[in-house]
């Protein structure tokens, strides 16, 4: 877990978001984000879309998919969906540390937000 902390600590800098786009029809808002990755490995963080819980509910936090490398192979492209119970501009995606075993934000104060 140490070498795991130092690796991130010399490398949380170089992370940095990409170009986002939201679909969104009757059902789910689709998004899709880019996230570079500098010389963190991909297994290294979790992406996920998050929102402040309303009305004394839990925040939503949903894990989003990693897909295709980018040109330039420090980046991939990340997709989630949420429902359209509430409307897009309510999440952000953000990119958390991500290791079995290690209770984010409690171990490590890093989180990467698009916003």
């Amino acid at each position: 877990m140490v070498s795991w902390r130092h690796t991130l600590e010399q490398n949380w800098s170089k992370l940095r978001f990409g170009e986002v786009k939201v679909e969104s029809d009757e059902e789910k808002h689709t998004f899709e984000v880019q996230i570079y990755l500098g010389d963190l490995d991909p297994d290294a963080v979790h992406v996920e879309l998050y929102a402040n819980g309303t009305n004394g509910a839990s925040p939503v936090r949903q894990e989003m998919t990693r897909g295709q490398r980018l040109a330039g192979g420090s980046g991939y492209l990340y997709s989630g969906q949420v429902q359209t119970t509430r409307p897009a501009s309510d999440y952000t995606p953000r990119v958390i540390p991500s290791r079995p075993g290690v209770a984010v934000p409690l171990e490590t104060s890093q989180i990467l937000w698009q916003r």
